[in-house]
C-alpha cells in the first residue's frame, strides 16, 4: 500500500496534464459567476465535510467489518476531493470551475477536520489516541502543483489565444480519456494479487459509500435547484476521494497497511462509477439546453 512510481510520480503528472487540459476550456468568468453564485460551492462545501463523513461513519457501523478498516473508511470519506474528480467532472461535461473551486476549498478545510475525525474513530473503533497532523505547506503544495497551477496556464493560454486552445483542448480531452482508461489497467495490474482479498474485507463498504456520496451530492443539488452541470460537478466531488491522501495518512502517518485497504479499493472503484459519471453527464448534456460546459 505504500506508494510507488505510480502513485508518487507518474499519477500525479497524468493528473496535471489533463489539470491544464482543463484550464484551456476555461475562462475567468467561468469562476466570477461562482462568486455570483455562491449557493453552488456552499451546498458541495456541506456535502463533502459535514454529509460524506457522516455516511462513512454510518457505514462503519453497520456494515461488519475489522476495526481497523472501519479507521480507513472513516479516514477516506474525511479526506477532500482529489484531481480526478475535476477530471471526471470536465469529461462528463459538467461545470468545470465548480469542481476546481470545491476541490480547493475542501482541500483547505479538511487540513484541520481530517485529524479531528480521524482521532475520533481511532478513539471509538481502536481505544487509541494517533497525534495527525497534516503538513499543511506540503499539502498546499502538492494541491497547487497538481491542479491549480495547470489550470491557470491553460486559463492563461486560452485567454491569450483562443484558437489555437480551442484546437488544443480538443486533443486535450481525447488524451484525458486515454489516460482515465490507463490509469484503471494499472491499477488493476498492480494490485491484481491482493484485489480478491481486499474486496472480500471492504468490498460492500466501498461499494455503499461511493454510490451513498454520489446520490448525496446529485440530490442535494437538485433540492437546491442547481443547473444540471452544476448538479454532476457536485455528485462527482462528493462521491471521488482522494484516495492518494487517505493511503498517504493511514500507510504513512498511522503506518498501519490494513488502514490503507478502503482507499486502495476505492482508488480502483470509483474510476468505474466516475465512467457511469461520464456517460450519464454527456447523455443529459445532449438533452438539456440549460447544460454549460
Amino acid at each position: 500500500m505504500q506508494s510507488n512510481l505510480f502513485t508518487a510520480i507518474l499519477l500525479p503528472l497524468a493528473l496535471a496534464i489533463v489539470m491544464l487540459g482543463m484550464g484551456l476550456s476555461l475562462l475567468p468568468v467561468d469562476f466570477k459567476r461562482i462568486t455570483r453564485y455562491p449557493k453552488a460551492v456552499a451546498v458541495g462545501t456541506v456535502c463533502q465535510i459535514l454529509l460524506l463523513p457522516l455516511i462513512g461513519a454510518l457505514i462503519a457501523l453497520v456494515v461488519p467489518m475489522q476495526p481497523e478498516i472501519a479507521v480507513g473508511l472513516i479516514i477516506l470519506a474525511v479526506c477532500p476531493g482529489g484531481p480526478s474528480s475535476n477530471l471526471v467532472t470536465y469529461l462528463a461535461k459538467g461545470d468545470v470551475a465548480l469542481s476546481v473551486s470545491l476541490t480547493a476549498v475542501s482541500s483547505v478545510i479538511t487540513v484541520f477536520t481530517i485529524p479531528l475525525f480521524a482521532n475520533l474513530a481511532l478513539q471509538y473503533f481502536l481505544g487509541t489516541n494517533a497525534e495527525i497532523a497534516l503538513p499543511i505547506g506540503s499539502t498546499m503544495l502538492q494541491i497547487f502543483l497538481i491542479t491549480l497551477l495547470p489550470t491557470v496556464i491553460g486559463m492563461a493560454i486560452r485567454q491569450q489565444f483562443p484558437d489555437t486552445a480551442r484546437r488544443l483542448e480538443k486533443q486535450m480531452s481525447r488524451l484525458a480519456t486515454g489516460l482515465l482508461a490507463l490509469i484503471i489497467v494499472l491499477l488493476l495490474v498492480s494490485e491484481s494479487s491482493k484485489l480478491p482479498g481486499f474486496l472480500v474485507q471492504v468490498g460492500t463498504g466501498i461499494v455503499l459509500l461511493n454510490l451513498l456520496a454520489m446520490l448525496t451530492g446529485f440530490l442535494a443539488g437538485k433540492v437546491f435547484r442547481l443547473s444540471p452541470a452544476q448538479q454532476i460537478s457536485i455528485a462527482i466531488e462528493v462521491g471521488i476521494q482522494n484516495g492518494t491522501l487517505a493511503i498517504a495518512i493511514t500507510a504513512g502517518l498511522l503506518n498501519n497497511p490494513d488502514m490503507a485497504v478502503p482507499a486502495a479499493v476505492y482508488s480502483l472503484f470509483m474510476y468505474f462509477t466516475g465512467f457511469g459519471a461520464i456517460l450519464y453527464g454527456r447523455q443529459a448534456s445532449r438533452g438539456s439546453s440549460s447544460f454549460k460546459h
